[in-house]
């Protein structure tokens, strides 16, 4: 599928360029011609460009990280303008931009600064229209997305730190029916159950037993499509616990 039409600057939808051969296949597209869609795409391009180019310069994650954050807002207009075209469209297609590769990667730059809400966002226009993802990323955007977050909800939790539970069920249900590798979806499912074991810990009442059986069904999954993803002591413990729950709530009915 193509890319939505070029954004003016403060976002919304002009005519699109026509575009040019990049000159490497991992460049982003220039447009040709010197129309007003050709200029906004070809200096958003640019911008893209020399943003990575200080980024490869610098060796700390955390200092690449700081730095995405303080590039991003520059690209908010462009990213707007398409989301906006996407809304209005009512076909699966879009127009080429001239610079099909800027929104994807900004994407990915939200996910690694933990803007999840932004991130999904952009991965569901990316999703809708089939826009490829940079050969530089070596996954289609489905998989990315799935495992980026995925990789970032497990690594809270190892923390012992919470990670948003409607995070995680978005991307399951912004992924689902989608083919893709088993193991990173097991991983998105162990993420989703452990959450879920957290919100058990805060349940009261008739809350507890179905969260604990929510719990369960989402690492068994996680179980069959990977057995060494690592859920097999988390279920035992909701074993145990929904024995509890169940002895607990028959005395309270008892009484």
């Amino acid at each position: 599928m193509k890319a939505a039409s070029a954004p003016a600057s403060g976002g919304g939808h002009i005519r699109t360029a026509a575009v040019a051969k990049p000159a490497a296949a991992d460049q982003p597209l220039v447009p040709a011609g010197n129309t007003p869609a050709a200029r906004v795409a070809a200096t958003i391009s640019m911008r893209l460009r020399h943003d990575m180019q200080r980024l490869k310069q610098i060796k700390s994650i955390d200092r690449k990280v700081a730095a995405k954050r303080e590039m991003l807002p520059d690209y908010r207009a462009w990213c707007d303008g398409l989301l906006d075209a996407g809304r209005g469209a009512d076909t699966s297609t879009l127009e080429p931009t001239g610079a099909d590769d800027v929104l994807p990667t900004i994407m990915v730059w939200c996910m690694d600064v933990g803007d999840w809400s932004r991130a999904l966002a952009l991965a569901r226009f990316v999703l809708r229209f089939s826009i490829p993802m940079p050969k530089r990323y070596e996954r289609d955007a489905a998989t990315l997305v799935l495992e980026e977050i995925a990789d970032a909800a497990l690594k809270t939790q190892v923390r012992g730190d919470a990670f948003p539970l409607d995070v995680l069920e978005a991307v399951e249900l912004l992924t689902d029916g989608i083919d893709m590798h088993d193991q990173p979806r097991a991983k998105l499912f162990k993420a989703i159950g452990a959450e879920l074991i957290r919100a058990t810990g805060m349940s009261t009442g008739d809350a507890i037993i179905p969260t604990i059986d929510r719990a369960t069904a989402m690492l068994t999954r996680a179980q069959d499509l990977h057995d060494r993803v690592g859920v097999k002591a988390m279920l035992r413990g909701l074993e145990k616990a929904k024995i509890a729950a169940t002895k607990s709530e028959a005395g309270n009915s008892a009484g």
